[in-house]
């Protein structure tokens, strides 16, 4: 059954990296917990073996970039939806890496960061790295990447795209800072 890890190894390396979707689980100390899906391919990347980080993109919200600024607490799940269970949980604390932070240019290595809408990289410091049997979860095949984000993000001159993460961006749900006040993104 669940398993406790040391670090990221080869196999759980391998098998994050077969997994066609992850989902991201932040909460502020007073306020909404969030989850969030992810899942285009070579957004996420395993970047030691107690770091990983995700490309984050223009959305409707920015929760994840509110709670982490807040007080840093993430939790990442992969689960396999195919014939072998599974279910990888990497706790920790994340990080928010916005273009014009001098950390971008070595962390953007890892990413396609001309993905249209990138707007940061998140990084997280695993602390605790945890797996449980996924026996609930269904089988699912990937159809493919739904790309309808990038291509609305690629529709936006880079002054509408700000303009959006402006009005849409600047703070969480629950009114914590998000975007506002960080860099510039793009």
């Amino acid at each position: 059954m669940g398993k406790i890890y040391d670090r990221i190894d080869e196999r759980l390396r391998a098998f994050i990296v077969a997994q066609p979707m992850f989902f991201v689980a932040t909460a502020p100390a007073d306020g909404h917990v969030n989850v969030s899906p992810k899942g285009y391919a070579d957004t996420f990347a395993v970047l030691d073996d107690r770091t990983v980080g995700y490309l984050d993109l223009t959305g409707s919200g920015a929760e994840t970039i509110a709670h982490l600024r807040e007080n840093g607490r993430i939790t990442v799940m992969f689960c396999s939806f195919g014939r072998t269970p599974n279910i990888l949980r990497l706790y920790g604390t994340g990080r928010v890496v916005t273009p014009g932070s001098p950390q971008w240019p070595d962390l953007a290595r890892h990413f396609p960061v001309d993905t249209p809408g990138s707007r940061a990289i998140i990084v997280v410091a695993v602390d605790r790295i945890a797996d449980s049997c996924g026996y609930g979860v269904p089988y699912m095949e990937p159809a493919g990447d739904r790309d309808m984000l990038k291509d609305w993000a690629a529709r936006k001159t880079p002054e509408k795209l700000s303009a959006y993460q402006a009005e849409k961006n600047a703070t969480s749900i629950d009114g914590l800072p998000a975007l506002d006040g960080l860099d510039e993104v793009t």
